[in-house]
Formats: C-alpha cells, sequence, structure tokens
C-alpha cells in the first residue's frame, strides 16, 4: 500500500529532522512535506476503493454464504418433512393392510364353514330321498336295491361326517 509507505517516509523525515534549541520544534523541508502529502492525496483515493471493493467483496461472500446456509437449511427441513409423511403413511398402510388381512381371513372361515352347512343340508336331503325311495322299494324282490341304497346311505352318512369334521376343524382354527 503506498500510502502506508508515504507515511513512513513522513515518519521518518520528522525524527531525522534537526530540531530548535530550547523549542521542542524541528526544521522540515516543507516541499518535501508537500509533496509526500500530495502523493498521499493521490494514492489514498485508490486504497480506499480498494478497501471499499474488498469491503464489499467480504460482504457479498458473507451474505452469499448465508443464503447458501438457509437453502441448507430449507432442503434439510423440506427433506425431514418427506421423510416423515412417508414413514406415516407406511405406518397407515400397514396397518391397513394387517386389518383387510383380518377380515379376509375372518370371511374366508364364514363362507368355509357356510359352504360346509350347505353340503350338509343337500347330503342330508339327499339321504332323507334315498331312505324314502328305499321304504318305497322294501321289500323281498328288492333286496339288492336295498342293499345298495344302504351302501349309498353309508357313503353319504360318511361324507356328512367328513364335512362336519372339516367344520369342526374350521372352527378350532378360528379359535386360535
Amino acid at each position: 500500500m503506498k500510502v502506508l509507505e508515504l507515511l513512513d517516509e513522513l515518519d521518518e523525515i520528522v525524527e531525522t529532522a534537526s530540531g530548535v534549541p530550547l523549542m521542542k520544534k524541528i526544521i522540515v523541508d516543507s516541499a518535501e512535506i508537500q509533496d509526500i502529502v500530495r502523493e498521499i492525496r493521490v494514492a489514498l483515493p485508490d486504497e480506499i476503493q480498494q478497501a471499499q471493493w474488498i469491503k464489499e467483496q467480504r460482504q457479498n461472500i458473507l451474505d452469499e454464504g448465508k443464503k447458501e446456509y438457509e437453502l441448507v437449511i430449507q432442503d434439510a427441513r423440506q427433506q425431514a418433512d418427506i421423510i416423515l409423511d412417508k414413514s406415516e403413511i407406511m405406518t397407515r398402510a400397514r396397518a391397513a393392510a394387517k386389518e383387510l388381512t383380518s377380515q379376509t381371513e375372518a370371511n374366508v372361515r364364514q363362507l368355509k364353514l357356510d359352504t360346509y352347512d350347505y353340503i350338509d343340508k343337500i347330503l342330508f336331503e339327499f339321504q332323507g330321498k334315498m331312505e324314502q325311495m328305499n321304504a318305497a322299494y322294501f321289500g323281498d324282490m328288492f333286496t339288492s336295491v336295498q342293499r345298495t341304497f344302504e351302501g349309498i346311505n353309508r357313503t353319504v352318512q360318511e361324507n356328512r361326517l367328513e364335512i362336519k369334521d372339516l367344520a369342526y376343524k374350521t372352527h378350532l382354527e378360528n379359535d386360535d
């Protein structure tokens, strides 16, 4: 910085100047001092402009840093909100899926039981008709038909027992 060099030069002139006896005054070359002061005046605006520019650049850098900091914080908050929203959505989705699964399993169990009841009803009616037919054709000449009906009746009875067993097992699964 030229101004500092010129001030050092002035300081050196004052230090090396001859003193006036019995007074605290010194003798200096006024022309030399005035030249230095003129150079300071010429150099000073450039250096003040440089200092002002440096100050503005410093402020710009600080402002940019602050803006960038605020953007990073804002982005981080948005990311945190998105993650939180996704987490809440996943929690709700899991709960809904669990509820839907539970309802579906209950509906399937009930459908099985209703199906078993329906099949048992049909088999019971069929068994009754077979007994009616057996009674209508009962006699000596129809003994073989009676045996056939009794065999069918046994098979139907076994099927009904099997269906009831399946229904009972389904009830047990529901209780677990």
